[in-house]
């Protein structure tokens, strides 16, 4: 599948946002409808949602095979200092406990991996507890072959996640786009040593 022609490596990811309203789907992202589809979102009338693109200058194969090791995130997810599965073999269903870098506002993640597709290249997992203000968070991550360069690749990663007391959408927004950066360009770095 395809991807609409992106900035030149160097230059920084591009943010996509929506949500706002009450009960609003959150589409496209200014996305390609073959790309947009994966990443549509129902945000509540107290929910945030976003999506951040990465060009990865390695094939999706390689890029694949980082992102679906849902047993290691920490092989290119920075903040994440530990993870154990709980539940499961690393297919669809399965639990993991993840342990976070301190300095963060949080310390443990439990996640179900809720989406799992080869073919597709595509990715989702779900918030379901833990020690963390990021309530009702999910994620879809989708890989897909870069127009150009030849061999290079796209990652899409978008959310929805609750905003906590306290904070605005543009505040929970920066926040979670910033740590989805991160581990993109990580991930960027980690797929392209390999």
């Amino acid at each position: 599948m395809p991807f609409l022609p992106l900035p030149k490596p160097s230059t920084r990811p591009k943010r996509v946002t929506g949500g706002g309203s009450a009960e609003e789907r959150c589409t496209a992202h200014g996305l390609p409808e073959a790309v947009a589809k994966y990443h549509e979102h129902a945000a509540g009338r107290k929910q945030c949602c976003s999506a951040v693109v990465q060009e990865v200058a390695a094939p999706v194969a390689v890029v694949w095979s980082v992102v679906r090791r849902f047993d290691k995130p920490q092989a290119y997810k920075r903040f994440v200092r530990s993870c154990r599965v709980v539940v499961g073999d690393g297919g669809v269903g399965t639990l993991r406990e993840v342990r976070v870098v301190s300095g963060l506002p949080a310390t443990t993640s439990t996640e179900r991996l809720e989406i799992l597709d080869d073919e597709h290249h595509v990715l989702s997992f779900r918030v379901v507890g833990g020690e963390h203000r990021l309530a009702n968070y999910r994620s879809v991550t989708t890989i897909h072959p870069a127009p150009e360069p030849v061999g290079h690749a796209v990652v899409v990663e978008s959310y929805v996640v609750d905003v906590p007391p306290g904070n605005t959408r543009d505040d929970t927004r920066i926040f979670v786009d910033t740590i989805v950066r991160c581990n993109l360009r990580s991930l960027a770095r980690t797929a392209e040593a390999l």
